[in-house]
């Protein structure tokens, strides 16, 4: 049984860095791109991991944790906790043109869900996946 569970821990999914820009120069739209992706495999691995796991639950405990304003919410929280580099990564992410928010989402909340994405890329792509993990887990701590 322990082999079973050790090969689960393995990343499945590991951060393939551009050859041909460095990660710091990426665009703030890009690793908001990359950190939406990354942001939803946490929720949904974790919420898999809890109890319920009818597909419709899960896609609608999901959506709670990753609508803009579920994402505003938890980047308010992570503000004080931040880097001053983690902080100017998300700067970056809040005052990017990202495209029009979508009709059901405040333009401000939406702004600052870009922003915890592009900061969620960052993490991923520079490997720092502790780092990641103790952020995420916040969203599940309230």
């Amino acid at each position: 049984m322990t082999e079973r569970v050790s090969k689960f821990m393995d990343p499945v999914i590991s951060p393939v860095v551009p050859l041909d820009v460095p990660v710091n120069q990426l665009s703030p739209v890009v690793l908001a791109y990359i950190g939406d992706a990354v942001f939803e495999i946490y929720v949904r691995q974790r919420l898999v991991a809890g109890n319920s796991r009818k597909p419709h639950e899960l896609h609608r405990a999901a959506t709670s944790y990753v609508c803009a304003a579920a994402q505003a919410k938890l980047l308010q929280s992570w503000m004080p906790l931040l880097t001053d580099e983690e902080a100017d990564i998300v700067r970056r992410g809040r005052n990017t043109k990202s495209g029009q928010p979508p009709k059901n989402a405040d333009p401000a909340d939406y702004r600052h869900a870009t922003a915890l994405e592009c900061l969620v890329g960052y993490l991923y792509y520079h490997g720092q996946k502790e780092r990641l993990e103790q952020l995420v887990e916040i969203a599940f701590a309230e």
